[in-house]
C-alpha cells in the first residue's frame, strides 16, 4: 500500500472523464444463456511498443497470465497450474495485487491452495500487508479457534474489504494449521515517519519499537526515483506549495519516501524474522502491486536481510480493453508474472464531482495522523 496519506489522492490522481450509457430491457421472455465463447490458441505480439494478446478477459473474475521472468523470455500465456508449478521452486512469493480487485484475490487463494498441494513437507506460510505487526496476537488467537472473525476483523484493525477478498485465503492457513504473518507496520507510525522523517525511529521504546522495521532504507535508487515520480503526479502531493522552500520540499519528498519505506522495510523484516524461525518454509506474501513491481521495493529490503533467498514477484497489470487486451512492452520486468486483469469502474465521470471529492477529503489527507 503506499502511504496511507495519499492513498486516497492515488485514486483521484488516475481518474478519466468518460461517460458510460446502461440499456434497460423489459422484455418478459425468458433469456437464453450465452454461449461461451471460444478462446483463439494463445499468442502475444508486439504492436507499437504495446504486446497484443489474442485473448480476452471476458469477466471481473477472470484474468489471464502472462509469463515474462523480468523481461528474460519472450513473453507468453500459460495458465495457472504451469505458473505454480515454476513458483513453488521459490522461497518466497510476492502477490503484487490490485486492492479489491476479485480478478487479484481469486488468483492469489488458488495460488496458496496450489503451493500448498506442491509443497513435500507442506511448510507454507502467508504474509500479508494488510495485517499489522502490532496484532499479530490477534491473528494468532483467530487461526488457533480462540476468537472469531469479527474479533479478527475489530481487534485485527482487518481492512474493510477483508470478507470479500483476502477471508478466503486466511481461511485456507486457518483449515490447514498454517502461519498467518501480520507484516505491516501500524499506520499511525507510518504518518509519524512522513511527519518526523527517519528519527522517528529514535524515541520509539519499549514493544511499540518492535513494531517497525530495525533501520529503513532511504538510499537513491531505482525504486527512489519511481516514487518520487508517482509523488510528482499524485493530486495533491506533489509537493508545490508556493510558500515552501526548495530545501523545505525536498525534505517533504524525503520524509514521504521515508514513510513509503517503513512499509517495505517492516514487512521484509516480518518475513525474515519468521524464516529465522522457521527455516525451509516457503512464503507467499501479499501486497500492492506498487511494494514489489520489478523486484523492487519490499522485495529488494528482503534481498538485503537475506540474499540467499529466491524471490518470485507476479504482478497485476489492468488492462485497458478487457475485449482487446494489451500491455506495455516496458511492463515486462515488473515481474516473472504478469497477470492481467479487468480494469476497474470509474469513481467519478465528471469534473465537478471529483473537485467536489478532492475538495471534502484534503482535510483528511493533510492531518497528522501520528499517534506515537
Amino acid at each position: 500500500m503506499i502511504h496511507r496519506k495519499i492513498k486516497t489522492a492515488c485514486l483521484v490522481s488516475v481518474m478519466a472523464l468518460n461517460l458510460s450509457a446502461c440499456n434497460y430491457d423489459n422484455s418478459t421472455e425468458p433469456s437464453q444463456p450465452a454461449p461461451e465463447a471460444v478462446q483463439p490458441a494463445a499468442s502475444v505480439t508486439l504492436v507499437d511498443g504495446k504486446y497484443v494478446v489474442n485473448q480476452t478477459i471476458p469477466t471481473f473474475s477472470d484474468y489471464i497470465i502472462i509469463e515474462t521472468q523480468m523481461g528474460n523470455v519472450a513473453p507468453r500465456v500459460v495458465d495457472l497450474e504451469e505458473t505454480l508449478d515454476d513458483l513453488a521452486a521459490y522461497d518466497v512469493i510476492f502477490m503484487g495485487e490490485a486492492h479489491g480487485h476479485v480478478a487479484s484475490h481469486l488468483m492469489q487463494t488458488k495460488s496458496f491452495a496450489g503451493l500448498y498441494a506442491r509443497s513435500k513437507d507442506k511448510k507454507l506460510a502467508l504474509s500479508m500487508e494488510q495485517f499489522e505487526r502490532s496484532q499479530q496476537n490477534i491473528m494468532d488467537q483467530y487461526l488457533a479457534g480462540e476468537i472469531g472473525e469479527q474479533v479478527l476483523r475489530d481487534d485485527g484493525k482487518a481492512w474493510d474489504h477483508y470478507r470479500s477478498s483476502y477471508r478466503p485465503t486466511v481461511e485456507f492457513a486457518k483449515r490447514y494449521g498454517l502461519s498467518v504473518i501480520a507484516a505491516e507496520v501500524p499506520a499511525g507510525m507510518v504518518s509519524c515517519v512522513g511527519e518526523e522523517g527517519p528519527a522517528f525511529l529514535d524515541r520509539l521504546e519499549g514493544e511499540p519499537r518492535s513494531w517497525i522495521a530495525d533501520e529503513l532504507h532511504t538510499q537513491d535508487g531505482p525504486y527512489k526515483i519511481k516514487y518520487l515520480d508517482f509523488l510528482k503526479k499524485a493530486a495533491g502531493h506533489n509537493v508545490s506549495d508556493p510558500n515552501l522552500t526548495e530545501e523545505q520540499k525536498e525534505e517533504k519528498r524525503f520524509k514521504s519516501f521515508a514513510a513509503q519505506v517503513s512499509r517495505d522495510d517492516t514487512m521484509a523484516m516480518s518475513m525474515f524474522d519468521y524464516l529465522k524461525v522457521n527455516p525451509g518454509t516457503q512464503i507467499m506474501h501479499t501486497n500492492g502491486s506498487f511494494h514489489s513491481a520489478g523486484l523492487l521495493g519490499t522485495v529488494e529490503r528482503l534481498k538485503m536481510r537475506n540474499p540467499n533467498l529466491k524471490l518470485a514477484n507476479v504482478h497485476s497489470i489492468l488492462v485497458d480493453d478487457p475485449d482487446n487486451v494489451s500491455f506495455d512492452a516496458d511492463l515486462v520486468g515488473e515481474g516473472q508474472y504478469l497477470l492481467l486483469i479487468q480494469p476497474t469502474p470509474k469513481n467519478f465521470v465528471k469534473m465537478e464531482n471529483i473537485n467536489k471529492f478532492i475538495e471534502r477529503t484534503k482535510g483528511a489527507i493533510d492531518k497528522n495522523l501520528c499517534s506515537y
